[in-house]
């Protein structure tokens, strides 16, 4: 049987192929197991591509059907909606923050240097993905602003990795707090404009250095945490 690369080409090219391969070439079966998860993950390779090089605003899913050499009915034969593709392409970015922190607080260092190196790390990252990967930026932006349950995932695992690390310093006597879920729920909000990427949007575009107050507010939240007479 002729290869799917060999029977586009003659497709487009108005090969022996042509008649008979529009109505079942672009036809994919959804079989359970790895076949299913390797085309959701092709699927998902492809519409990441396109939201960094054009954006998630000006992608649709025929474009990526396009790109796939597939129709559009069969993309939303994985995916149920343009929407759900874009939850999908945020959860791999978000992901990618999610294992920053997390690499971070499986180390074996004090707590209070966990904490201020991940606060740190994840600052950079948004910082980061702002000035060099904007389209996905504006993709997080979006998911957020629509309130996205990506969102309230991600910042619930966020809160789970805030709250073992408080609670390992509680555990070794260097953190002095009643309730380490409701610490980390503070250590959160007093580092909002430093975490949310619209503060930071707002405070580059407006020429603020995020720089500037960072080791400030970071040994703020150490100091609020820490037990009286710890020395570090």
């Amino acid at each position: 049987m002729a290869s799917l690369t060999t029977c586009r080409s003659q497709m487009l090219h108005g090969g022996p192929f042509r008649s008979s391969i529009l109505g079942a070439s672009m036809d994919y079966p959804v079989r359970p197991g790895a076949d299913s998860e390797n085309m959701r993950a092709r699927i998902q390779e492809v519409a990441e591509e396109h939201f960094r090089r054009i954006g998630h605003h000006k992608t649709s899913v025929a474009d990526i059907a396009s790109e796939l050499g597939m129709r559009r009915a069969n993309v939303y034969r994985f995916f149920p909606s343009r929407d759900a593709i874009k939850e999908s392409i945020c959860r791999r970015v978000l992901d990618s923050t999610a294992e920053l922190a997390l690499t971070i607080a499986r180390r074996s260092t004090p707590p209070s240097e966990k904490l201020e190196e991940l606060l740190t790390a994840v600052h950079h990252h948004n910082k980061t993905k702002l000035l060099h990967d904007r389209q996905m930026h504006d993709l997080i932006v979006a998911a957020m602003q629509e309130n996205r349950p990506v969102i309230k995932v991600h910042a619930e695992q966020m809160m789970t990795i805030l709250e073992a690390i408080i609670r390992g310093g509680v555990e070794t006597g260097q953190f002095e707090v009643e309730d380490p879920a409701e610490a980390a729920r503070a250590v959160k909000t007093a580092f909002i404009p430093f975490f949310h990427p619209v503060l930071i949007e707002h405070r580059l575009r407006h020429g603020e250095d995020t720089e500037a107050g960072l080791p400030e507010q970071i040994r703020f939240i150490l100091k609020s945490l820490e037990r009286s007479g710890y020395a570090r």
